[in-house]
């Protein structure tokens, strides 16, 4: 049998009849042993034409599913991250087969990191995406064995930063390991890149009246003033309304902190991070990302999957390969996806949304941006104690 029917049976792994569901997480890193073979003899091209997301209905096809049985799932990215996740999702076997692929691919031991840290080196972003990423697809195969009719029923998947690349394995994009090998460059490459300038990300809680264009124009001022040269300070979270991460210069985000009434700010507070993501200031991990996400066998998603970089849904393999880079120097525009997954007529039901990873800040932002979208909302658990106060998303 050719390899790319092969590839697909593999993916497909059930009747047509369910065929969306049994193709979504089906990583060989989950099983090994992969999925049983169908029980019938099945036109690979017509499970594949079957299982195709976003076609029009036609008359004699299956009936349009009502919203309040369907699914959202939704990543979270770095600043969720706390030394003993993963501990309640080990008592299933393939969560442990998880991590033992993950060991391999990135050559230590992240359960071990994970559950026992120190915090220190867990926070590092080097250390910190690879984990975040792993726990929240280990928190998906909990999801799967709790729950599977979330699985076979979800109809969008978002992730926030480093988590799009855990939404993306789950819709069938990319495999496990590749995407981990992708987390792993994208890590390093922005460590080294935090390195380089003193920067960071500053979260603030503004009101309708706050001024970020001119804040951040203030602040770029302010630094050439004291000889930085092409200063950078610009919105690079939208979390929700009136609340956004600002990323530049150190001394950007000092000023900005200072002069916070000025701009009609509450509440400002600096994030535990390394350096100014989804900036220009990453500008070189742009090309490490490129190169390796050229190489990768990326395939459209099976559900909708939602871009940071412009809050619409990726359409084929390019453009996620194309995204998943620009995304690095580019805000992560969340409160722009909320509005585009949750919108809907008035009086319409809305889907069940599960926060599948450590923290419920997604939880948060979706209580901000919908309500009545939130009171759908439940969190898969990765913690066994009470999880630590939460710091907002970073990258």
């Amino acid at each position: 049998m050719a390899a790319s029917v092969m590839a697909a049976r593999w993916r497909l792994g059930g009747r047509a009849s369910n065929v969306l569901g049994r193709r979504l997480w089906s990583s060989r890193a989950r099983d090994p042993a992969g999925p049983p073979p169908p029980s019938e003899v099945e036109d690979v091209a017509e499970l594949l034409k079957a299982a195709t997301v976003g076609t029009d209905s036609t008359a004699g096809s299956r009936p349009r599913r009502s919203p309040e049985t369907t699914s959202v799932l939704l990543f979270p990215g770095q600043g969720s991250q706390a030394v003993g996740m993963g501990r309640s999702l080990l008592r299933y076997p393939s969560v442990r087969a998880l991590y033992e692929s993950a060991a391999r691919v990135l050559g230590y031991d992240l359960l071990e990191l994970s559950l026992r840290g120190p915090r220190e080196e867990l926070d590092r972003t080097v250390h910190c995406q690879p984990a975040l990423y792993v726990v929240s697809l280990a928190a998906l195969e909990a999801l799967r064995h709790r729950r599977p009719e979330v699985i076979e029923n979800c109809v969008a998947a978002a992730g926030f930063s480093v988590g799009e690349f855990a939404a993306l394995v789950f819709a069938g994009a990319l495999e496990f390991e590749e995407g981990l090998h992708a987390v792993k460059v994208r890590a390093e490459a922005m460590q080294e890149a935090s390195m380089a300038v003193p920067s960071g990300m500053l979260s603030v809680l503004g009101k309708p009246q706050s001024q970020y264009k001119a804040a951040c124009l203030d602040a770029r001022e302010h630094c050439q003033t004291l000889g930085i040269e092409q200063p950078v300070c610009e919105v690079a979270n939208y979390l929700f309304p009136d609340c956004r991460v600002i990323s530049g210069h150190l001394q950007a985000l000092q000023y900005l902190q200072k002069n916070s009434s000025r701009y009609h700010f509450r509440r400002t507070k600096m994030l535990p991070v390394s350096g100014a993501f989804h900036t220009q200031l990453m500008e070189p991990a742009l090309e490490p990302l490129a190169q390796v996400l050229k190489k990768m066998d990326i395939k459209k998603p099976l559900v909708s999957v939602y871009s940071n970089v412009d809050g619409n849904k990726y359409m084929h393999a390019k453009h996620i390969q194309k995204l998943l880079v620009k995304q690095v120097v580019c805000p992560v525009k969340w409160e722009q996806i909320m509005h585009a997954i949750f919108e809907r007529r008035k009086g319409t039901d809305f889907p069940h949304t599960f926060e599948v990873g450590p923290g419920k800040q997604l939880g948060a932002m979706l209580k901000n941006c919908n309500l009545k979208a939130w009171r759908a909302y439940s969190h898969v658990e990765v913690m066994e104690e009470e999880e630590p106060d939460e710091e907002p998303l970073a990258g």
